[in-house]
């Protein structure tokens, strides 16, 4: 790690967030990347973001935004930066960092050279990500991915003057000397946080009467399993029950469910590809939210916060990446590991428990305003780094 220095006052300083995707490109750290990039505008602050894209530059609610093609690769980086150099110092690079973000295959260790190297600018880094897994027993190319991945990390976090991680487990692959600074910095809700009650009505008008039961995801191969086997027997035991379906993947994983089992045809309903508002509209019209989670739910899931900001009961599962907080916040429903009947079991006592998840979810809504939401995270930015302590919030 450099020696840190005395951080510019956020007023004076140039903000510069270095991301691989940005809106219009999908992705939670695209959503995530524009929401802090919009609040550091509002704040006064001079920002800008870099990102791979058409070439042009734009401002976006008080942001200038520079794209260009492959602007992380060697060839990209002779033109970033040229252009970067121009830009009024102090600067402040803010990477949001995920190695498979910035081209050549997850291995664009230039890149990271080149970052290092920015001695005349602050260099911040947020951690969304930091190394490819590795196991003796994987391929070889894997093993190549794994080492690279670490290179880029030490490249990386060794020149970084202040470091936040989404969750608390990556801090424990960094640099002793960083790892000690490193500030946990919780991913907010990249939806609305507050949806009109009028909406809400019009979704459950929509939907039709009963008790309805949510899920929110991608349904990847890691969660979508543990879903199904919580959800056949959740929605045989009363087929009143509907379970509504959200995010990109829902519609084609209904049908796959339903070519195992047709019998719940009248329960399973979808909405694949939702503008925000109306995806958080459908959220909140849920009695439930079912979110099963392969490694555990964690402070990096939007998804759980979405969920969280607005207020809505959860039962979830622990994990190899689930943090120590979860249990005695009161923020979910959790349940201890990866059993699905477990979690289905611990879902009908909750449903036979009304109180218990209205007050479930109102201690949601409290807990999302105390530790998660935007505004802590402006905060944490915009405040002197800690000079002790491992990662925290």
């Amino acid at each position: 790690m450099s020696r840190p220095r005395p951080a510019a006052a956020a007023s004076d300083v140039a903000w510069h967030l270095l991301t691989g995707e940005y809106p219009p490109q999908p992705g939670g750290v695209s959503d995530y990347t524009r929401l802090i990039a919009r609040e550091l505008a509002r704040s006064g602050a001079e920002v800008h973001v870099w990102s791979p894209g058409d070439s042009g530059d734009s401002v976006e609610d008080g942001v200038t935004v520079h794209r260009a093609p492959g602007l992380f690769t060697p060839r990209g980086l002779v033109g970033l930066t040229r252009r970067l150099n121009r830009c009024r110092r102090p600067r402040r690079l803010l990477l949001q960092y995920v190695p498979h973000a910035f081209g050549l295959k997850a291995m664009n260790v230039p890149f990271c050279a080149w970052f290092a190297a920015r001695h005349q600018d602050e260099r911040w880094v947020f951690f969304h990500e930091v190394v490819y897994p590795w196991s003796p027993a994987d391929p070889l190319r894997h093993q190549l991915l794994a080492g690279t991945t670490r290179v880029m990390l030490r490249l990386v976090a060794g020149a970084a003057d202040r470091a936040f991680v989404s969750i608390p487990a990556w801090a424990e692959h960094l640099p002793v000397p960083l790892r000690r600074h490193a500030e946990w910095r919780p991913v907010p809700s990249n939806f609305p946080t507050a949806v009109a009650p009028e909406a809400v009505a019009r979704v459950r008008a929509e939907l039709g009467e009963g008790l309805l039961l949510g899920h929110f995801g991608t349904y990847g191969a890691a969660t979508s399993g543990l879903l199904e086997r919580a959800l056949v027997p959740l929605l045989r035991a009363d087929s009143r029950r509907r379970m509504l379906l959200l995010g990109r993947g829902s519609e084609s994983w209904k049908r796959g469910l339903l070519q195992q089992h047709p019998e719940l045809s009248r329960q399973l309903l979808s909405r694949d590809s939702l503008e925000p508002d109306a995806l958080v509209a459908h959220l909140a019209a849920c009695d439930l939210l079912v979110q099963p989670y392969g490694d555990g739910v964690s402070a990096r899931r939007g998804t759980v916060m979405a969920s969280l900001a607005l207020g809505r009961p959860l039962i979830t599962n622990t994990g190899h990446l689930t943090e120590p907080l979860w249990r005695g916040l009161g923020a979910v429903a959790l349940v201890e590991g990866t059993d699905s009947s477990a979690l289905a079991e611990a879902t009908e006592r909750l449903l036979a428990r009304p109180e218990e998840r209205t007050a479930l979810g109102a201690r949601a809504a409290e807990v999302y305003r105390e530790r998660f939401s935007l505004e802590r995270t402006l905060e944490a930015l915009l405040s002197p780094s800690p000079t002790s302590g491992g990662p925290h919030a």
